[in-house]
């Protein structure tokens, strides 16, 4: 089909308006800020998230830039002020940063979030004995204990929570408190070095320091796993379609549902993660952390 165009400069204005429509994306001066709780060494974390923020770069052709915070609550404050866009949440972050947010939207969790662990570990010099039942935590009263961040889900909230199950106070530790480790792995170094007798960390991170052999299971070794229940997961501010384009949640949803073990860079980003995809999440799979926030008062 022929166009008749009355002057050349009704031709320059169609021109520019094609090659505005089909670069407009590319033209977009905002940069989407994720981050993520730092539940590990920054060495492994700084890795995982430049890889994971060039990849969405790559596929969204918006600039992605990683912004690590210093803690957990950090990350919850960033994300309530909106210099966060998208962060890696644990469950009970998640629950905090999404109510102090209203309108965040829960995207995605991990193949294994949906049913999670922490493990209960002991140094073998420690005496204590495997456990069989809940009830058996008891054993750990009076005892070197440590937790890892004090807003963690799976090395503080839910363990804390099947203590309480058991009658075990924090008061009830030795020298009338635990620690906090402020990390998942930095909970296994310490309590291999004997410096707590017992502790308690994401299930992932141990099997993964097993695994790698940071784990000296001549000197450190597991005595309980929890029940199962849901964990990490993305949250996403509510206005990234206003501040991007239209569908712009959706697509963002869809490129990290379709991070897959095909691509080199792909499959190196989920191993990093200690999975083999991610899947749909909802807010509603976290009741149960919202609840146990609020008994322990964690969630006000």
């Amino acid at each position: 089909m022929k166009f008749v165009l009355k002057n050349k400069a009704t031709a320059l204005l169609l021109i520019l308006f094609s090659i505005f429509s089909i670069n407009q994306d590319k033209l977009s001066s905002e940069q989407l800020f994720i981050s993520a709780i730092p539940d590990q060494y920054p060495e492994k974390l700084n890795r995982l998230y430049s890889l994971l923020a060039k990849e969405l770069s790559d596929q969204l052709n918006v600039e992605v830039v990683y912004k690590p915070v210093i803690n957990y609550q950090a990350a919850v404050s960033a994300f309530r002020t909106g210099d966060l866009d998208l962060v890696w949440f644990g469950g009970l972050t998640g629950v905090q940063a999404r109510l102090q947010r209203p309108g965040s939207i829960v995207i995605a969790q991990r193949d294994i979030d949906a049913k999670f662990h922490s493990v209960f570990i002991a140094n073998t010099n420690s005496g204590i004995k495997p456990i069989s039942n809940i009830y058996e935590l008891r054993q750990l009263k009076g005892r070197r204990f440590t937790f890892g961040s004090e807003s963690s889900t799976s090395g503080r909230l839910m363990p804390q929570h099947y203590l309480t199950k058991a009658n075990v106070k924090t008061t009830d530790f030795k020298g009338g408190r635990a620690g906090y480790s402020g990390s998942h792995d930095a909970t296994i170094v310490l309590v291999q070095s004997g410096s707590y007798e017992a502790g308690v960390l994401n299930e992932q991170v141990w099997k993964e320091n097993v695994s790698n052999g940071k784990a000296d299971l001549k000197k450190v070794k597991t005595i309980w796993k929890t029940p199962a229940y849901a964990d990490y997961h993305w949250l996403a501010q509510p206005n990234l379609d206003n501040k991007f384009r239209p569908g712009f949640t959706k697509s963002l949803t869809e490129k990290i549902l379709n991070l897959n073990n095909q691509q080199p860079i792909q499959q190196e980003i989920l191993k990093l993660f200690n999975a083999t995809k991610f899947v749909k999440a909802y807010a509603y799979q976290y009741k149960d952390i919202e609840s146990i926030g609020r008994e322990l008062g964690k969630i006000r």
